[in-house]
C-alpha cells in the first residue's frame, strides 16, 4: 500500500500557509549553504578534510574516508586525538583557562556553580588518575549514573581522558534498567552520585545502584560515589569509594591519544528492556561534527552562553551540553530542575536573565508547560530576554499555537531542527551559521545539514514527489559523527537501520519535502495511522487539537476499528480554568477535525485526562497508549515521569470501549 499525498490528508498543513509553497517567503537562497551542502554530497573528503580542521589532532588522519564496508564507514583512518583534551586541555593552553566553561542552576537547591577551563582541567585530570588507580585503561568501560551536576561532565571527560569508553545512564533508571546495562557493557567501574533530586523528592541513586549490584550476573565494578552532602549521604559499601577521598590520593593524569574510529561512548535507548540496544560513537566523527555544528548550525559564537534543557542521559546531553559547546570553548548552562515545578513557571526567564543566555535548546513539551502556567504572558513581561537570539526545539512535534506564543514571550524566533539519538547531531535545521535567516516555513524541521542527503520514499523505493508523505531515508555514507554499529551487535544494526532500503538509512520516520528542499517530519512511522489505507501523521492531528483554547497537552494513537481497519483516538488534559465540560470540547474537537483535516481522518473519539505518559525528556510515548487499548501488556519504562497515569488512561479507555482485556501497566 502506498504512501497518500499529503494534501490529501491534511488541509490545514496546506492551506493555512499557502504562500510557503507558492512563493516560499522563507526560502531565500543562501550561497554559502548551497555551496556548502553542494560540496558535502560531491566531494566529501575535502569537505570534512577541511572540516576536521576545528579540532586538534595529536597525529594527523591518513584517510578522509574508507566506505568499503558498507554500512560500517569510517572517517578520519588513522588519526589520533583525544576528547578531554580538546574539550578542556586546549583552551587552558591557548589561554583561556579563566573562562566560564559551566553554570550550573539549580533552584531546588536554591545555589548556582561556575566551573571555570582551569578548575575542569585539575577535577578531570585527578579523576582520570583515579580511574587509572583502579585499572581503568584504554577502551575499557566506565558507567555514569549521575544527575545533572559538573561532577558528571567531570566523570565523561576523566573517563575519555585516558582513552576508555564512557556510557551514561539516566540518572533515576530503576535498579533493573541499570543492572541489564551493566551486565551488557561490563564496566570497570561505576561513578554515581548518592542522589538526585525531583520536584518534591529526592531520588537515591546508590539505593538503585546496590539493588542492580545484586541482579549482575557479571563481575563487580568497582564503584566512585559522589556525595551530595548538602542533600543526602550514602552509606559506602565494599568496593564503593568516595569521590573527594579518590581525588585526593590521586595524581593529575595525562590525556591518551586514540584512533579516530575507536569508541567515544555507548548510549542505551530510553527504556531498553531484554536486548540492549546500544549505539556506539566513535571519538573522531563525533568531535568533528558537534563542534563544526556549534557555528555552521546553531550560530553560536566562541563567547555565547549556551543552555541546552534536557539531562545527560539523553543524546541531546552528550552532544549538546558536554561535548559541543566545551569543544568549541562555549559556556554550557546546566539547569536542575523543571521548567514550571522548581518552584514556578518563571524558571527559564530566570536563567536567561541571570546568565545572559544567547540561545536555549529544549523540547516542545517544556514551552507548553510554561504557556500553560503563563498563558497571557504576565510571567515573562517580569524578565528581560535581551541576550536570547534563538531558541532552538527537536525531539518531538512542536504544535503552532505553541511556537507562536513562545516567540511572544521570549521575543526571539523559535526554529526546529531534527535529528535521532543514532546521528548525534542534527540532521536537518537552518544552518544560521552559514548565513540564513532565522525563519522557517510552517511545520518545517529546515533544510538538511550538510553531508546528509535526504531522498522520501514510497513503500516501492520509488522516490516521493514534493509534498507526498513517505520514509525519510538518508543515502549512504552517514556524516561523520553518526552511528558506527550497535555495540556487541553488529547484524543487528545492519538489520534494524539498512534492510528496508538498499542503500540507505532509514530514520524509520515518515514525512514529506517541499518544492524547496525543506524538510518536514511528521512522525514515527509507527505513530502513522491507517484510517481505510489512507495514512495519517499523528502530528498533523495534534497540531489542530492543540490550536483549542481549551487544550493544553494532547496525544493521538491509532485505535481497532472493524470497518476501517485503524481510526484515530485523542486523549488530552484540559485548561483548567476552562468553562466548557468535556462533551463540548469532544465536539469541537470532532469539528475541528473535521473542517481542517477532512472526514477522512475518520475522528470521532476523544476524552478528557489528567495527564499523558511522558519520558523525563518530555516525550509521549504514544504506543504504549496504543497498545494499552488494544490490551496488550504494557511495561512501564523507568523514564516515565509519573507512572501513574495509566491507571486513568486505561479507565478512560475501557469507557471507550477500548482497553477491556488490558493487564494493569507494569
Amino acid at each position: 500500500m502506498s504512501f497518500q499525498p499529503l494534501m490529501a490528508i491534511s488541509k490545514d498543513l496546506q492551506n493555512n500557509d499557502e504562500t510557503d509553497y507558492i512563493v516560499n517567503p522563507h526560502h531565500i537562497p543562501c550561497l554559502k549553504y548551497d555551496e556548502a551542502y553542494k560540496e558535502s554530497l560531491e566531494n566529501p573528503e575535502k569537505f570534512w578534510g577541511e572540516v576536521s580542521q576545528c579540532v586538534d589532532w595529536s597525529k594527523p588522519w591518513r584517510k578522509v574516508l574508507d566506505k568499503s564496508k558498507y554500512p560500517f564507514t569510517k572517517w578520519f583512518i588513522d588519526g589520533e586525538l583525544n576528547a578531554c583534551y580538546n574539550a578542556v586541555d586546549r583552551h587552558v593552553h591557548a589561554g583561556n583557562g579563566n573562562k566560564v566553561a559551566l553554570i550550573h542552576d539549580s533552584p531546588q537547591t536554591s545555589s548556582i556553580q561556575r566551573v571555570t577551563y582551569n578548575e575542569l582541567l585539575e577535577k578531570t585530570s585527578l579523576l582520570a588518575g583515579a580511574l587509572a588507580d583502579m585499572g581503568v585503561r584504554k577502551g575499557d568501560v566506565v558507567i555514569i549514573y549521575m544527575p545533572l551536576i559538573p561532577e558528571t561532565i567531570m566523570a565523561i571527560l576523566a573517563t575519555t581522558r585516558l582513552g576508555a569508553v564512557h556510557s551514561v545512564v539516566f540518572g533515576g533508571f530503576a535498579a533493573n534498567e541499570l543492572a541489564t546495562r551493566i551486565n551488557h557493557a561490563r564496566p570497570k567501574v561505576v561513578i554515581a552520585a548518592s542522589c538526585g533530586l525531583e520536584p518534591s523528592k529526592v531520588i537515591q541513586y546508590t539505593i538503585m545502584l546496590n539493588g542492580a549490584m545484586n541482579l549482575i550476573s557479571v563481575e563487580k565494578p568497582r564503584c566512585i560515589i559522589f556525595q551530595r552532602k548538602n542533600i543526602w549521604q550514602s552509606p559506602l559499601l565494599e568496593d564503593q569509594f568516595d569521590w573527594d577521598d579518590v581525588l585526593k590520593k590521586s595524581k593529575p593524569h595525562p590525556c591518551q591519544p586514540v584512533e579516530a574510529n575507536e569508541p567515544l561512548y555507548i548510549l542505551y535507548t530510553s527504556g531498553t528492556t531484554g536486548q540492549p540496544k546500544g549505539i556506539l560513537r566513535t571519538i573522531g566523527g563525533h568531535l568533528v561534527t558537534v563542534c563544526w555544528t556549534m557555528k555552521t548550525v546553531y550560530g553560536m559564537d566562541k563567547d555565547a552562553v549556551w543552555w541546552v534543557a534536557s539531562d545527560m542521559g539523553w543524546v541531546v546531553g552528550h552532544s549538546y551540553i558536554c561535548y559541543g559547546p566545551l569543544l568549541y570553548g562555549a559556556t554550557s548552562v546546566l539547569y536542575e530542575g523543571k521548567p514550571d515545578r522548581t518552584p514556578d513557571a518563571a524558571q527559564y526567564f530566570r536563567v536567561i536573565e541571570k546568565h545572559n543566555v544567547n540561545a536555549l535548546f529544549c523540547v516542545p513539551t517544556a514551552l507548553r508547560v510554561i504557556k500553560r502556567a503563563d498563558p497571557d504572558r504576565s510571567i515573562s513581561t517580569k524578565y528581560s530576554t535581551k541576550s536570547l537570539k534563538t531558541i532552538f526545539v527537536a525531539g518531538e512535534f512542536c504544535d503552532y499555537d505553541t511556537k507562536i506564543w513562545a516567540e511572544k514571550a521570549f521575543n526571539v524566533p523559535i526554529l526546529n531542527n531534527w535529528w535521532q539519538s543514532e546521528t548525534g547531531h542534527p540532521i536537518t535545521s537552518l544552518c544560521l551559521g552559514y548565513g540564513h535567516n532565522p525563519s522557517l516555513p510552517k511545520y518545517s524541521t529546515g533544510l538538511p545539514v550538510p553531508g546528509y542527503h535526504i531522498d522520501i520514499l514510497r513503500e516501492d523505493n520509488s522516490e516521493a514527489e514534493a509534498h507526498e508523505m513517505g520514509r525519510i531515508v538518508i543515502k549512504l555514507p552517514l556524516p561523520p559523527g553518526c552511528i558506527s554499529t550497535l555495540y556487541k551487535a553488529d547484524e543487528r544494526f545492519e538489520e534494524i537501520y539498512f534492510s528496508t532500503f538498499r542503500g540507505y538509512y532509514d530514520t524509520m520516520d515518515v514525512g514529506y519535502k517541499d518544492e524547496f528542499g525543506y524538510v518536514y517530519v511528521m512522525a514515527r512511522d509507527d505513530d502513522v495511522i491507517n484510517v481505510a489505507g489512507h495514512r495519517l501523521s499523528t502530528a498533523a492531528l495534534e497540531d489542530v487539537i492543540m490550536a483549542h483554547p481549551d487544550i493544553i497537552d494532547a496525544a493521538v494513537v491509532g485505535v481497532p476499528d472493524p470497518t476501517k481497519g485503524e481510526v484515530p483516538l485523542c486523549l488530552y488534559t484540559m485548561r483548567q480554568e476552562t468553562q466548557k465540560n468535556e462533551k463540548q470540547i469532544n465536539d469541537e474537537l470532532v469539528a475541528r477535525v473535521r473542517t481542517l483535516i477532512g472526514p477522512i481522518a475518520s475522528f470521532r473519539i476523544a476524552a478528557a485526562v489528567r495527564a499523558l505518559p511522558r519520558t523525563r525528556s518530555g516525550k509521549i510515548i504514544r504506543k504504549s497508549i496504543a497498545n494499552l487499548a488494544r490490551s496488550k501488556l504494557v511495561k512501564i519504562s523507568s523514564a516515565i515521569e509519573d507512572a501513574s497515569v495509566y491507571r486513568e488512561i486505561k479507565e478512560v479507555l475501557q469507557k471507550l470501549g477500548y482497553a477491556k482485556l488490558a493487564p494493569d501497566p507494569q
